[in-house]
């Protein structure tokens, strides 16, 4: 929350940059200060170096020549000459004690070392250098340790040995090296043959150690002989590396002078801890200055934010105008915004609440008087749907203008009658309104009350009147079911109203049904008939005149996991509906051509019959599916169609059918007599068959305009070429009549029910022989 404010981003923001400034500064100046430091250091290093050049050509002149006088005096080359020890001895140490000379010893020709206790290794390595150098000068390693070696061959007359004196490089020699240093720098000198090779005293880490050891190693590779940095645990340093000379055949000694950067650094700190508090003090200035000047702007903005609020819910905003510049300017226009805001939210409001076209209140308003009446007792409150019948004949006779006019004056006429029933246009030709009533017959009373008061004529436009006829549907408000849901049930009210010719309709659940779980059954059939939940039943096709089955007629069932079996007057039509059938005629095609084959292998050869949907016979790529498949069977097919199938796509439908009987394909004509049955399509489909709906059959035997029609039919079907099919025969009565009446075929519970396949087998095999004593 505190980032979220303005005056904290803004001094955030100062402060920010400020300290972005300071900070490039203070790492200017400590860059400036550290190479400085580090250049200082470089040229104390390089100057040391040479320092420590001169220093040890000057000791190795001193050395060698003391070395050089004590091999030329006679009596000690004759000592050596004779192997008088003692004699060499006394001389060498009376001169080591005046040169100041550690060690001094006689390497004999032979290889005898006279005045030193050395290896037979460390002396025959001293003879080969001497012998092989002109200048026998260098560090040699004795007892683990470094030593300044000089020598001087002594000669009588022939080469018989060699004058050997040695300094010590201990710390005592290298803290008078480093006195000689302006700056306090460690000096050591370091060989390859030590006991760790390259081992520095005073580094106590063992990674500090290899760190050094390849520092030298990498230095020696490249020949640097300038300072380099060297990074340790304690800190970086800046190192010289200075390769000394050595009389072992492989070693290799170095002089390493360092000087740690953190000291090189401690007399600026002051300085530098001086610029970092001048740049915190500086910091925190900026900051408070900062935070000041944003208080001074965001102070208003926050009288404007705080308005705004209030104009969000809904509150009168107006901001006091304090300045003349820009944020005066801004809290002016926000005033003037909040005005025509204010206003335009009334219209709003207004145009959300009413129906635009008649100005009457719109189904949110409904709602809201619903709502508000949720608190009274169950079973005293009705939502109402009042409809107006044939609306759109009138619309269409009178204008839309007009139209509306007419529903604004019923709504008006309703809201004096009922002044506190909330009415409302729910619809376009529905008014919705409240009934409080003490149960559902005084509900019904009131409504039949209103509506007698509503049907008087209506004077529209000029004066031409026009009279009102109307329906009304009830629901009692139910907390279960919610406001929604009650105005919902009251427009289905409605529509059972007008489906049941009836002025008056309760909302009844029975006949609702649950369309939403059979809607559901949709989105699960594809996996039903790719799961074995479809199986296909088979009604036989009785022949009345040579008394045996000649055809079936192949009906989908669907055995649902959860609701059992479902027939297809549930699932076909909401299949169609949802554009499943195409799908679900092809499983049923495929079923029943394999079917057909199972009853052939079994001895009997019949036509099967299968459903085709005017939807599915309207696609224009149905009839070349079908025509594929039909081609795999091996008995007749027909495909039965309803008298309607061709109306909504007759050029695609008739075009199919023509196909289908080309290719051998018997076409069936379906429920004949039950839809708007048009001569002039049962003229133009090439059918082989039509089949009576039961609902015409059924009355054969007791109603003689049943029997005329039925007549009639199979007449004109004879003359048209068609034979004939009684679907829904029951009793031997109606199944005599029709064969007298010149019927071809019979279906129906008296010959058999739908079966499944197994069953049918055994129905042909067995229990069809008694049909033939029939007639």
């Amino acid at each position: 929350m505190l980032f979220q404010r303005l005056s904290t981003k803004l001094t955030v923001l100062y402060g920010a940059l400020f300290g972005a400034v300071l900070l490039l500064v203070s790492v200017a100046v400590f860059t400036a200060v550290g190479q400085a430091a580090q250049k200082q250091v470089h040229n104390e290093l390089a100057a040391t170096g040479a320092v420590f050049d001169q220093v040890w050509r000057l000791r190795t002149e001193r050395l060698l020549e003391g070395a050089v006088l004590l091999s030329r005096d006679f009596g000690f080359r004759e000592a050596v000459a004779t192997h008088d020890e003692a004699t060499i001895v006394s001389a060498m140490q009376n001169l080591s004690r005046r040169l100041e000379i550690d060690r001094a010893f006689i390497v004999g020709a032979d290889g005898k070392v006279i005045g030193a206790k050395l290896s037979a290794e460390e002396a025959g390595e001293l003879q080969t250098a001497f012998a092989s150098g002109e200048d026998p000068a260098g560090v040699l390693m004795l007892d683990d340790r470094p030593y300044q070696v000089v020598s001087a061959p002594v000669l009588s007359p022939d080469l018989i040995g060699w004058v050997v004196f040695a300094t010590e490089l201990d710390s005592s020699e290298m803290a008078a090296l480093e006195r000689l240093a302006a700056i306090p720098l460690q000096a050591v000198v370091l060989h390859r043959e030590a006991r760790h090779g390259w081992e520095a005293d005073g580094l106590k880490s063992a990674s500090d150690q290899a760190v050094v050891r390849r520092f030298i190693e990498r230095i020696l590779a490249e020949g640097r002989s300038t300072p380099q940095a060297l990074d340790l645990r304690e800190g970086r340093s800046l190192a010289l590396v200075k390769r000394l000379p050595t009389l072992d055949a492989d070693g290799g000694a170095v002089l390493v002078l360092r000087y740690p950067m953190g000291r090189a650094m401690a007399p600026f700190r002051p300085l530098l801890l001086i610029v970092a508090g001048a740049g915190l003090l500086s910091l925190l200035v900026v900051g408070w200055g900062s935070w000041a000047l944003a208080r001074g702007v965001t102070r208003p903005i926050s009288d404007l934010g705080q308005a705004a609020y209030r104009l969000q819910r809904g509150e009168d905003a107006q901001v006091a105008i304090t300045t003349h510049d820009e944020l005066g300017h801004l809290a002016q226009s926000f005033n003037t915004m909040a005005t025509a805001i204010r206003d335009r939210e009334r219209r709003i409001t207004h145009l959300a609440l009413h129906d635009e076209e008649t100005g009457l209140p719109n189904r949110l308003t409904l709602e809201r008087v619903v709502s508000s009446l949720s608190d009274r007792p169950q079973g005293q409150v009705y939502v109402a749907a009042l409809g107006i019948q044939r609306f759109e004949q009138v619309r269409g006779a009178i204008g839309y203008a007009l139209a509306a006019q007419a529903v604004r004056m019923i709504g008006n006429r309703l809201a004096g009658l009922a002044p506190s029933s909330g009415v409302a246009r729910i619809a376009t030709d529905v008014l919705g309104f409240t009934i409080i009533a003490q149960g559902p017959e005084a509900a019904e009373d009131d409504a039949l009350r209103l509506m007698a008061e509503l049907e008087h004529p209506l004077n529209v436009g000029r004066g031409d009147a026009i009279d009102v006829s109307l329906n009304l549907g009830l629901a009692p408000l139910d907390r279960a079911v919610g406001t929604a849901g009650a105005i919902e049930f009251a427009n289905i009210a409605l529509d059972q109203a007008r489906a049941s010719r009836r002025k008056v309709s309760f909302f009844d659940a029975e006949a609702y049904g649950d369309p939403a779980a059979n809607l559901s059954l949709m989105s699960s059939m594809l996996g039903a008939l790719a799961g074995g939940q479809m199986h296909l039943h088979y009604q036989p096709k009785f022949d009345l005149r040579r008394r045996e089955v000649t055809g079936l007629e192949a009906l989908a069932r669907w055995r649902h996991p959860v609701r059992g079996m479902l027939g297809p007057d549930l699932f076909v039509p909401m299949a169609e509906e949802t554009g499943h059938v195409r799908e679900l005629t092809e499983w049923v095609l495929r079923r029943a051509i394999a079917d057909q084959k199972a009853l052939a292998a079994a001895g009997h050869e019949l036509e099967v019959a299968v459903n085709i949907s005017g939807r599915t016979l309207g696609e224009p790529d149905f009839a070349d599916v079908a025509l594929k498949l039909a081609r795999t069977a091996n008995g007749r097919l027909c495909f039965e169609i309803t008298e309607t199938a061709v109306i909504e796509n007759p050029d695609v439908a008739l075009a199919a059918l023509d196909r289908f009987a080309a290719a051998g394909i018997a076409v069936s004509i379906d429920d004949f007599g039950t839809g708007l049955s048009s001569l002039a399509y049962l003229k133009r489909i090439r059918g082989h068959e039509l089949k009576i709906d039961k609902s015409i059959v059924h009355g054969v035997t007791e109603s003689q305009r049943d029997a005329l029609i039925v007549r009639s039919t199979v007449d004109l079907a004879h003359s048209l070429g068609l034979k004939v099919t009684a679907e829904g025969v029951e009793t031997e009565a109606c199944f005599a009549l029709l064969s007298a009446m010149g019927c071809d075929r019979a279906q129906g519970y008296l010959i058999a029910k739908p079966l499944p396949l197994k069953e049918l087998l055994t129905f042909l095999s067995h229990d069809r022989g008694h049909l033939k004593s029939y007639g």
